[in-house]
């Protein structure tokens, strides 16, 4: 976890000027700017701390090892359908909820029907079990 920390950690001191920067550029005059850019930093500092705290407890990651090699984190990672049309389809139908939005109620909840039927028939896609489609 030690690339995520210093992301993080990087982010928290890029933030720190920025915050300086924006509030000469107001004049300090715009306290919610201001406010919103040092909570962006409070919160990579957060989440750059909770990671370095969490990564000393745990063991080196194959990706942490500056002389490791690819063969050193081969493994299982986890079933993926190979093809899929059903992401398509649940697009489609959250742009038409989307447009719903804009044109009329009525078009939302065509849409919603739509977008219901595709995350049903993404979630028991590979489903192979008592219930499958």
């Amino acid at each position: 976890m030690r690339v995520e920390t210093k992301l993080f950690l990087y982010l928290f001191v890029f933030f720190i000027p920025v915050v300086l920067i924006y509030g000469f550029w107001s004049k300090w005059e715009e306290p919610i700017g201001v406010t919103a850019l040092i909570l962006t930093a409070l919160l990579f500092a957060l989440s750059g701390f909770y990671l370095y705290m969490t990564g000393k407890k745990l063991p080196l990651r194959p990706e942490d090892n500056a002389a490791g090699e690819i063969e050193d984190a081969e493994g299982n990672y986890g079933y993926f359908v190979a093809s899929s049309w059903t992401p398509l389809w649940l697009a489609g139908s959250a742009a038409v909820m989307f447009a719903g939005l804009a044109i009329g109620w009525w078009l939302f909840i065509i849409g919603a029907v739509f977008a219901i039927v595709a995350v049903c028939l993404w979630v028991f896609e590979s489903f192979s079990g008592e219930y499958s489609i």
